[in-house]
């Protein structure tokens, strides 16, 4: 019988000699995963599955570069990460600040609990801000990037990237202080 760790290793070593049914159990051991980390630089699933694909497409032609240091897990989630900012860097806005709307059609289920959002409400509100302040947050709050890489990795200075967190976070809480009046008023 084999551990998890020994059928990896198989894996790993079929996608090292460019196996595609290596590569298939590869891409199915992570896909779910990584599609959650695309999700949150994304605004929809189509675009996160963009990502996701041109993220494994980056890992299977590097994977002769990993060094064994740290999970493999985290390696995976770093080249998405970096996939999802490159698809950024491509698609980039002219103008730092876009409007958005905080009452857009996406819906948002009643979700409190003590007055807590639940996390899947939070990323649709995460979703709605835009792509300039979604990447600097998600890089700076969920993936723990300092501010002096995300200027590198977007192209900006680490002032920017500063000033661009705390507009996201003031989107942020303008779009939950909405929320939860409107909750009130429908609950009243």
């Amino acid at each position: 019988m084999t551990t998890a760790d020994e059928r990896l290793q198989t894996i790993w070593e079929g996608c090292l000699r460019n196996e595609r049914k290596s590569q298939e159990q590869f891409y199915k051991l992570f896909a779910s995963r990584m599609l959650a980390v695309c999700m949150r630089y994304a605004t929809d699933k189509d675009e996160a599955q963009d990502i996701l694909q041109e993220g494994f497409i980056k890992i299977f032609r590097n994977m002769q570069n990993y060094r064994g240091d740290g999970s493999l897990e985290g390696w995976v989630r770093r080249i998405m990460v970096h996939a999802a900012i490159s698809r950024y860097r491509k698609l980039r806005p002219v103008v730092l600040v876009e409007d958005f709307a905080a009452d857009s059609d996406m819906p948002i289920s009643k979700a409190y609990n003590d007055n807590e959002l639940e996390a899947k409400d939070l990323m649709k509100l995460i979703q709605k801000l835009p792509k300039t302040y979604r990447s600097v947050f998600n890089m700076y709050a969920i993936e723990g990037y300092s501010h002096q890489e995300i200027g590198t990795s977007l192209g900006m200075s680490e002032l920017l990237s500063r000033t661009t967190l705390h507009r996201a976070r003031t989107a942020l809480k303008e779009m939950i202080s909405k929320l939860t009046t409107r909750e009130e008023h429908c609950y009243a």
